[in-house]
């Protein structure tokens, strides 16, 4: 993976273009939830072992206000989490750990607002809590979900598993 202290949409567009030999990946367009990776560090945040900001543009022809609901758009509270999860994932290829991504779980979600089309800039913010390595590399982090400034989400204890090989989820909990 390219180290670099920032990505832009180009860079992710291209990095992911192809599965990587790493197995590490975000989603492709429309599911990618990232257009910009705007801070990555491996000592900052609130833990000093990592934080991650990134990036995702907003407007009113986003695929999902179309069917999310009709009559009444609003991006759906999943996938501001599941941007999150893809966020921790890339931190972990970041740093350096090969794998497929998968979310694990989270602890703790709470939802005090909504992105509209209206609305411009979702930010996302990361706090890296620790990075497990044994059989998997699992990241554990506190995360924050932001629209035009204000905060919407905050997500406790997200939990994202790099799996070397081709090994399935259902591998993962037999």
């Amino acid at each position: 993976m390219l180290h670099q202290a920032h990505y832009s949409k180009h860079d992710l567009d291209r990095m992911f273009a192809t599965p990587p030999a790493s197995g590490m990946q975000l989603p492709s367009e429309p599911m990618r939830m990232i257009d910009r990776i705007t801070t990555i560090e491996a000592e900052g945040g609130a833990y000093k072992r990592g934080f991650l900001q990134a990036e995702f543009d907003i407007y009113p022809e986003r695929w999902f206000f179309d069917c999310h609901f009709r009559g009444d758009p609003v991006m759906p509270g999943c996938l501001g989490l599941d941007a999150l999860w893809q966020a921790l994932g890339f931190f972990l290829a970041w740093r350096g750990h090969i794998g497929k991504g998968r979310a694990l779980g989270v602890g703790e979600v709470k939802f005090f607002g909504e992105i509209l089309p209206h609305h411009h800039i979702v930010k996302y913010e990361l706090d890296i809590r620790r990075e497990l390595v044994k059989d998997i590399v699992v990241g554990i982090a506190d995360g924050r979900v932001f629209v035009d400034e204000q905060l919407i989400y905050t997500a406790k204890s997200l939990q994202v598993g790099l799996i070397p090989g081709k090994h399935s989820r259902q591998e993962l909990h037999a």
